[in-house]
């Protein structure tokens, strides 16, 4: 970090930095190499589809060893491109801060490196929507993105919003400020969310299915309401509304499901498991559908 130099010109210190709180070899790996090696390993068997340039993407959060590989479906899309600015929208699970939370920090660190914060994005922002900004905020459904992002993107700033109210009033809010301040950049956003929790296999299928069905049609609003009803269940449901909703006002016109499947796919339990959904928003182009 000698080298390196904060926003005020000054060399770069520890209190610049959100340092990963989830690198313990549970979440994901705490060395470098080995979360490179798992990630790269991950993204080789997951299915590259040639529809395009994604505006956006969905992605689970739970530890690599269950949602990984959905998650890889995901950014494999990612394939040759690169973003100047990517935003990681992701639901607050253990603290509410408020509407919107974003760190306080320039930078947030992973085994893989640094990612430097966008504050001028931020600030931005903050002039349209109320912005809490946090000293610790403990969320792994931000952080496991980055590695991700890391190693299919390189270098690029980015833009971490934790959504701590996820109303459709919410979503929208922040979808349109989005909009606003990325329009016209080389920009990517990222919805962070798991589908259904503890419910036995089949029954989270059925469930999940809904919401499938609402992200193929690349219907937001309706998934919201559904969302709203109860007949579905996500816990970064805001920040999938959202990402959708910014991601068709940047000009993405369909959404394509990559993969779907739930803990009980990975793991012997299927009596109380967990959804994962892989999805990508694209522009006009040709469109491939069905997701396994």
């Amino acid at each position: 970090m000698a080298d390196m130099q904060s926003a005020e010109g000054r060399p770069l210190q520890s209190s610049d930095i959100r340092p990963a709180q989830f690198a313990d070899d549970q979440w994901y790996p705490s060395s470098g190499p080995r979360l490179r090696q798992l990630l790269v390993s991950l993204l080789a068997q997951a299915d590259y589809r040639a529809l395009g340039r994604p505006l956006g993407l969905i992605s689970p959060h739970a530890g690599l060893r269950f949602s990984g590989p959905v998650a890889a479906h995901a950014y494999r899309q990612l394939d040759g491109q690169h973003y100047d600015y990517v935003t990681v929208i992701s639901p607050l699970h253990r603290h509410l801060f408020g509407a919107y939370a974003v760190t306080r920090y320039q930078y947030y660190s992973t085994p893989l490196g640094l990612l430097p914060v966008a504050r001028d994005l931020l600030e931005q922002l903050g002039s349209r929507l109320p912005l809490v900004q946090v000293g610790r905020d403990d969320e792994h459904s931000l952080e496991i993105q980055l590695p991700f992002l890391q190693v299919q993107l390189g270098e690029f700033e980015l833009l971490p919003i934790m959504m701590g109210e996820q109303s459709p009033a919410a979503a929208q809010a922040l979808a349109a400020a989005l909009a606003e301040i990325l329009a016209g950049k080389s920009a990517l956003v990222v919805a962070s969310s798991d589908l259904s929790h503890f419910h036995p296999y089949e029954t989270a299928r059925q469930l999940d299915g809904r919401i499938v069905e609402k992200v193929e049609e690349y219907d937001p609003i309706g998934l919201a309401q559904l969302l709203a009803s109860g007949r579905a269940e996500a816990c970064g449901g805001g920040p999938i509304v959202a990402a959708m909703l910014a991601c068709k006002e940047l000009g993405a016109n369909r959404a394509v499901v990559l993969r779907y499947a739930n803990s009980g796919d990975v793991w012997i339990d299927r009596e109380s498991v967990v959804g994962y959904l892989a999805a990508a928003m694209y522009g006009p182009g040709p469109v491939e559908r069905g997701g396994g």
